[in-house]
Parts: structure tokens; sequence; C-alpha cells
């Protein structure tokens, strides 16, 4: 079978009969027959970007309708040699934000022709399992928003599969990153919250593993220190609703009463603080505790919340970690590069707050 523009003339029913006769699918060369074009013509109408006039394009997918043609992924990627398949790898319950960050990344690999498979590890410690199940998929790449050794970035080196670190990077090994600087944004809290006279910091943290957990920790406690405030008290969470309720009891138990204010490690916990200070503990917000978050949920803006926190630019993020995957994996993309972005503050109405 060959790529020329098919000679014969066939209708609808012709070709509909063979294919009937034949007891097989509708392919290609059949709607190339049909569109009297040629069969590369008719996979290049169907592959996103790729160069066809409007009037071929017009005749393809008209037979492609008539003959009730639908593409097959698995034959195409044996010949391009790629599945358009990208892993997404996340460490824990896909949480609110990680929901949002998936469906961008799903958005933004689909303008180009690809699509994720999600993989999400119940604990950091099982990445090797969930690796040996991204090996059998045959990813042309991966995004992984989980904590990833320079050993297993290797692997995915040694089987030239591209990664692309969100939200993490590596300090042993040059891997493609995009990251927001969650100790810069943690600190940038901090000025606004002590400009406006908060004096007794407490924070619910994140779980230990999280290295994003870690910097927004690192940032609150190095700009109390440099402005000369008390060392917050740390109580553990674990980026869940419940972790947020939860560490407020602990923070208060602790300390015999409530702090100025309570930065929580994520948004989540900081509505589950939220929820547990204004009925638990009918204590006023934000007259008595300031409460603030970080990663800016959809959530986080319902009325009922109107939460203080930091944004992440998740558009943005998910734009870049799509389109330097995309390079890497089509060969265009160069080197190894670190793309990192700042978070923007929203003021809510759950802190006190000073200027800006």
């Amino acid at each position: 079978m060959t790529n020329s523009t098919p000679q014969l003339s066939h209708t609808i029913a012709d070709i509909k009969a063979i294919i009937q006769r034949e007891s097989r699918r509708v392919t290609s060369y059949d709607v190339a027959i049909l569109a009297g074009v040629s069969q590369s013509a008719v996979s290049r109408c169907f592959k996103p970007g790729a160069s066809v006039s409007k009037a071929t394009y017009a005749r393809v997918m008209q037979a492609a309708q008539d003959l009730d043609y639908t593409p097959n992924a698995a034959a195409r990627s044996l010949i391009t040699r790629r599945s358009n398949l990208v892993a997404v790898i996340v460490a824990g319950a896909v949480s609110q934000h990680y929901s949002d960050v998936l469906s961008e990344l799903s958005r933004q690999f689909s303008v180009r022709g690809m699509h994720i498979i999600l993989f999400n590890l119940p604990s950091e410690s099982a990445m090797e399992r969930t690796l040996a199940e991204v090996w059998q998929h045959q990813v042309d790449g991966a995004v992984v928003a989980a904590r990833l050794s320079g050993e297993q970035a290797a692997e995915f080196e040694r089987r030239r599969i591209p990664i692309v670190l969100f939200n993490r990077s590596l300090a042993d090994r040059a891997v493609s990153a995009v990251v927001c600087n969650q100790e810069e944004a943690a600190r940038a809290m901090v000025t606004r919250l002590a400009a406006a006279g908060h004096q007794r910091f407490a924070m619910i943290d994140g779980p230990g593993h999280s290295p994003i957990a870690q910097q927004r920790k690192r940032g609150v406690a190095r700009r109390l220190e440099e402005l000369g405030l008390p060392a917050p008290l740390v109580v553990a969470g674990a980026f869940d609703y419940a972790s947020g309720a939860r560490g407020l009891r602990d923070i208060i138990d602790r300390l015999g009463g409530v702090p100025d204010v309570i930065v929580c490690g994520n948004d989540l916990m900081a509505i589950g603080c939220l929820d547990s200070a204004r009925h638990d503990f009918n204590i006023d917000v934000p007259g008595r505790l300031s409460v603030t978050g970080f990663d800016g949920i959809a959530a986080a803006s319902w009325i009922s919340y109107n939460l203080t926190t930091m944004r992440q630019p998740l558009h943005s993020m998910a734009h870049a970690a799509a389109e330097m995957l995309v390079g890497l994996v089509s060969g265009t993309g160069g080197a190894h590069e670190r793309r990192t972005y700042s978070a923007t503050f929203v003021g809510g109405g759950t802190a006190r707050l000073g200027p800006a």
C-alpha cells in the first residue's frame, strides 16, 4: 500500500460494502479513496499543526464523517514512534490544588495533540513501583510533581524519556523544572502580617517529606528572625482539611491561648483552621485571629472563606511545563532549563494586613 493518491472512484456505499465484506474497521486508506487524496494527506489532517490546505482538509473531514472514521492512535504511534502520551506523577491524594494543576496541564497538552496519564502516588516511597507502571505505558515524556531521586531521574534519561519537574528541583542533577518561589512567597506574607502588628505567629506545617512545605516554613522563620520577632510555634499538618482543624486545636493547647496569626502551609489546611476557629471555638476572624494560606485554590475565593493567601500562577506554570516537555520530546527544546515564577498576594478577608 502506497501513499500515492488513490485513482479508484468509489461511492460511500461501495466502500462501506467492501469494509463489511472484509469484516474490518474503516482505515485511513478508505478515507483517502473517498476524498480523492493521498493517505499521507489524511494523516496530516488528523495531526495537530500539520500543513494542509483548507480544501483538502474539508474533503478529508467530510469523507471521515461519511465513513464514521476514527484515527487509530496505536497504529499511528507505530509509524511516528511516539505515543503522544505524557505521564503526570503526583504525590499524595489529589487535592483541590492539584486538581487545578491537572486540569490546566491536560488542556495545555491537548492543544499540542498529546494526552496525560495520571499516576497518583499514595506515598513518596511508592515512586519505584509507580515508575515500573510508567515504563509499561511507553509515554513520550513526564511531568513529575513528586519527590524524585537523582537515580530515578537518571533512569528516565537512560530510557530517553524527557521529564519536567513541577514545583520540584534536583540539586545534584540537571533536570528541567518549573517552580514557584515558595520561600519568597512566605516572606512576603509575613512582611504584610508583621506590618499590621502581628507578633505572635503560629504555623500549621505541611508534610515533612514535602519540599514545598519546608520551603514555606523556612521562609516564614527567616523573615520573622529578620524582623526581630519570636520564632513561630509550628505544628504538624498533612495538607488536608482535617489537619487544619486539628492544627488549630494543637496550637491553642500548646500556647494556652490564641496567637495573633496562624500561617497555614496551604489553603486546604487554612480552610479547615478557619472553619474550626469560627464554629468550634467561636473566634473572631480576623478581629482576634488572622488565618492565611498558600496556593490560591478556587475554594479560597468562595464568599464564605475569602481567604488571605498567596496564589501560584498555575496557568503560566502549566503552560511552561507543557511547552518545555514538548520541546524536549521533539528535540527542539535545547538544554535543560529552570523557570521560576512568583506567587501573587491575595488580600482576602481572613487577616489584618499592613501596607504592601
